[in-house]
């Protein structure tokens, strides 16, 4: 299916499609792309804990990208998000599977937020079982905003492109990437949902990823959470 043509069926059929078409993939991942043992086990039941405590206006959710808030970003978070009523549900190492999990065992049960920002879909291309192709991981994003905005209809999302990634310009899981964010742009409604791409932002005029911006070509350093925190 092409990309035009993907964003289109995401945009006119919603969940039901979205259903059904996710189910293969799920099935697929069932055995290594949910939650991994044992470290994501506690951080979910931490987050059930926060979640129960209520007064959650803010909920970040992604793998170790937005995990790493905690981390690298630490100082710049405080600085921008610290006097908000954020909580950081990211978990390391997950993928939209994952999130679609956590979703439908008790992360959004017992609080009311006004927004989620979304950064979810780098570790389905490469990490933790079968790659999925890049219309597959952005059937499973569309499916947790369909999801989350299913449970909050009121709550808005910030649904940010995946980043890019890999220090050089030429790296294989470039071209991939836009693909995704190509098809998810379509899911921007111009009121609940708006998508916004910040990839060049972190990228030299060469297209490069210096490691002064992120380690590794993949996770923000603290001037990468800077970058982040300004767009």
């Amino acid at each position: 299916m092409s990309t035009n043509r993907l964003g289109r069926t995401l945009t006119l059929f919603g969940v039901s499609l979205l259903t059904i078409c996710l189910a293969p993939i799920q099935a697929r991942s069932q055995n290594s792309a949910l939650i991994p043992a044992p470290f994501a086990e506690a951080r979910h039941v931490q987050f059930l804990e926060r979640a129960s405590e209520g007064d959650i206006d803010c909920l970040l959710m992604g793998d170790s990208i937005t995990d790493w808030w905690r981390r690298a970003g630490l100082a710049v978070y405080e600085e921008n998000f610290g006097s908000l009523n954020c909580a950081n549900f990211g978990i390391a190492a997950d993928r939209t599977q994952g999130v679609l999990w956590r979703f439908e065992n008790g992360e959004l049960d017992g609080y009311t937020p006004r927004l989620m920002m979304l950064m979810i879909g780098t570790n389905n291309l490469r990490f933790r079982g079968p790659p999925n192709t890049p219309e597959e991981v952005s059937m499973g994003i569309a499916a947790i905003v369909t999801r989350f905005r299913a449970k909050f209809p009121e709550a808005k999302v910030l649904l940010l492109g995946v980043f890019p990634r890999g220090a050089e310009a030429t790296d294989p899981l470039r071209e991939p990437i836009k693909e995704i964010n190509s098809i998810i742009a379509t899911l921007d409604d111009g009121e609940y949902v708006r998508f916004m791409d910040i990839g060049d932002r972190f990228l030299e005029p060469d297209g490069s990823i210096s490691v002064e911006v992120m380690a590794g070509g993949l996770h923000p350093t603290e001037r990468g959470y800077e970058i982040w925190a300004d767009a």
